[in-house]
């Protein structure tokens, strides 16, 4: 009896730790031999989607305690028409190994400003150099390291990307090529620097303003293409050998010496950490607290945010920021001469992203030109300063330089006369300051001069008249065409395939089966109910599913079933229609239960709104639109019993010339039995359903068409 039980217990634990190491392999695969080549596809292993509309594709991933884990791969953001090879921080989903949707945080690209796309190739190569191509072959990247002896490829822990030779010493790492990131344990060495990307979406640094890196004298941050230094931490201790990102802080160790100093002080990490140069000039330390979280702000001091030694672009472009932060344009508060209109935000909801020029500076039109005045503002400027000259001098020099925008005339204690005057020629944030520092900027601005009728000559002055009131009806008609067709032109939405699914519980609830294929019902995100059309039949797919966008998508009447929407993929055709609760007239007049006949009130009015329906097809279309396919189960009612015309896979676009032969074959052949057998089935009451409104013209020309046939319809009703 023990001897089993033993056996079982042995047994038991060797499956444990069988699944333990296939799921630990899983999760860990950090090394790769020579000769190894990964190529991006769509379909490629250990690839996923987030929510910010990124997809990875890990070729190496290093398992680690931390709830986060680095990655190696290729990264992309949608519509995903260009990779990067990089590195980046995902989380993990431990029990079947799927990314978190949390954003991918991206700490160091390889091809950062020259992107490849599908079908390119990560190859390490038999003689040890890791090259990337794009699809056409084309070198993008490169180790250059092919014939030093590398064996291998590994993937620590902390981030690092090696190659490695026979004796395990490092030939080449990503931590000796920072991007805009620092990750702990990583040095920093002189020369080194970050460069920060353009954007959180645009990780190219073509048009980058910011750079931060290590010299003999300290750290320095740039801005601009020709670099201005706006913020640095010197020191006279000789030179240094390099830094390091640790816990707690950014440190400084010399040469031949063991001694360390602190130069950014970084609260304790608790999880992961790394240090990210922004695209604003920002050096910022994130954490991983049950998702990312901002925990320092290295480079801002004791004045905040508005320092404009510190952040060139605290407010973007063209802007100014108040002492407690605030963004806004030039002109748009109450300061000296305040005047609105000369600058505008570039987004009003993002005011840190900067202003724009309403009216553009105009070098041949400089007598409409005079100067926006700002007291107590100063601004981030390299040019040498004017020394000892006016004001009025200060302006008039910028008014003669065609490429001057503005001017910061520092004000001396005696006065005007003696002040200093910079020019400025690239307006980024104006910063205010403190009152006792006498400074006032001057911002050129354009004024736009209109021509005036009383110096015009008496045949001009006709001719103006002629012109403003020609241009004038010209515009109103264009502005009445754009207002008219936005009105009667109604947009079709682009659904997805995923979202469609979503919507109808994977297509689990049929509402019935067309000619062209099945109609499932379906519920939206608003809560809103739809029915959605899968098209079939290969050889009608393309007629059918033209046909109905083309034909109901771009009119829109209370007696035609309103389509919302559709989705195309591959061959793949899915109508999506608003949703009829009530379902097809069939259901009403040939289910065989007396208990769900209609009351004559009810069938006289879906006889008239199907005329009307049919009416506005055939007459008040700007081209006639005829539907071949008329019977019960493409006539729908809504919760009001109010019928509509669905289903236009045989409708035609013709002429006025054929539209009465085509409506002769309509109603005589298919429409008639329908609606003989609505007036011939017997009554009961449903208050719901009322009689509509009076009948056009043409309705009551239609149904007595109808009931003017006698033979026609004795000849279907016989049976």
């Amino acid at each position: 009896m023990t001897l089993p039980l033993i056996s079982s217990f042995f047994f038991a634990i060797f499956l444990i730790l069988i699944c333990y190491s296939s799921f630990a392999k899983r999760l860990d695969y950090p090394t790769a031999s020579l000769s190894t080549t990964w190529t991006i596809n769509e379909s490629a292993p250990n690839s996923g989607y987030f929510l910010d509309n990124s997809m990875v594709i890990s070729i190496l991933l290093k398992n680690s305690t931390k709830p986060t884990k680095f990655s190696c791969g290729f990264i992309c953001k949608e519509p995903c028409t260009a990779y990067h090879f990089g590195i980046f921080i995902v989380e993990v989903y431990d029990d079947d190994f799927e990314f978190n949707d949390y954003t991918p945080q991206v700490v160091w690209l390889a091809n950062r400003n020259d992107p490849v796309r599908l079908g390119a190739t990560l190859n390490l190569t038999s003689s040890g150099e890791l090259i990337l191509q794009d699809f056409d072959g084309s070198t993008v990247w490169t180790t250059n390291t092919s014939g030093k002896s590398v064996a291998g490829m590994n993937f620590t822990e902390t981030g690092n990307l090696v190659l490695f030779n026979v004796h395990g010493s490092v030939v080449w790492q990503s931590f000796d090529y920072p991007t805009d990131c620092l990750l702990p344990g990583q040095k920093l060495f002189p020369g080194q620097k970050l460069i920060a990307s353009v954007s959180s979406t645009n990780w190219t640094t073509h048009k980058s303003s910011y750079s931060f890196e290590l010299s003999n004298d300290g750290f320095i941050a740039y801005y601009g293409a020709n670099p201005i230094p706006y913020s640095s931490k010197y020191y006279s201790f000789g030179n240094r050998s390099y830094a390091e990102f640790q816990n707690g802080g950014l440190f400084f160790f010399y040469l031949g010496d063991n001694s360390t100093i602190s130069e950014y002080t970084i609260p304790l990490a608790s999880s992961s950490q790394y240090i990210k140069l922004m695209s604003d000039g920002h050096l910022k330390v994130f954490e991983w607290q049950n998702g990312w979280t901002e925990v320092a702000d290295l480079l801002t001091n004791e004045f905040g945010k508005c320092d404009t030694d510190t952040y060139p672009t605290a407010c973007g472009r063209n802007s100014i920021c108040t002492g407690d932060g605030q963004c806004s344009c030039p002109g748009s508060s109450n300061y000296v001469y305040p005047v609105t209109g000369y600058f505008r935000a570039v987004n009003d909801n993002e005011p840190y992203l900067g202003c724009y020029e309403s009216n553009p500076l105009t070098c041949n039109a400089t007598q409409d030109q005079y100067f926006l005045r700002l007291d107590n503002f100063t601004h981030f400027t390299s040019t040498a300063g004017m020394k000892a000259v006016t004001v009025d001098i200060c302006r008039q020099e910028c008014m003669n330089n065609c490429s001057c925008k503005a001017v910061i005339y520092e004000y001396q204690n005696s006065g005007d006369e003696e002040g200093t005057c910079y020019l400025l020629y690239e307006l980024l944030t104006f910063s205010n300051i403190n009152p006792n520092d006498k400074a006032s900027a001057f911002i050129k601005v354009q004024n736009v001069r209109l021509a005036s009728l009383s110096t015009l000559s008496p045949s001009r002055k006709v001719a103006t008249i002629i012109g403003s009131t020609i241009g004038s009806f010209l515009l109103l008609l264009v502005v009445s065409l754009a207002c008219y067709m936005m009105l009667v032109v109604r947009k079709r939405r682009k659904f997805s395939d995923d979202e469609l699914k979503t919507a109808t519980d994977n297509f689990s609830k049929k509402l019935g089966q067309g000619g062209f294929g099945s109609v499932f019902e379906g519920t939206l995100g608003d809560g809103s109910k739809i029915a959605v059309k899968c098209l079939e039949g290969l050889g009608q797919i393309k007629k059918s599913f033209l046909a109905e966008v083309e034909s109901i998508g771009s009119i829109h009447h209370v007696n035609l079933v309103r389509l919302r929407g559709f989705c195309a993929r591959k061959s793949q055709r899915l109508l999506v229609y608003e949703f009829m609760s009530n379902g097809s007239l069939d259901q009403w007049i040939y289910n065989g239960n007396m208990g769900h006949v209609l009351e004559w009130a009810c069938r006289k009015k879906i006889i008239f709104d199907l005329a009307k329906g049919l009416a506005y097809l055939h007459e008040d279309c700007r081209q006639k639109i005829i539907n071949l396919d008329i019977k019960p189960q493409n006539i729908l009612l809504d919760s009001d019993f109010n019928a509509k015309v669905s289903d236009f896979g045989l409708s035609k676009l013709i002429d006025r010339n054929h539209a009465c032969k085509v409506l002769i074959q309509d109603c005589s052949g298919l429409l008639l039995p329908y609606l003989f057998k609505i007036l011939k089935t017997g009554s009961h009451h449903h208050p719901e359903c009322q009689d509509g409104d009076a009948e056009s013209n043409s309705t009551n020309k239609l149904c007595i068409g109808f009931n003017s046939n006698p033979m026609v319809v004795a000849m279907y009703i016989a049976p």
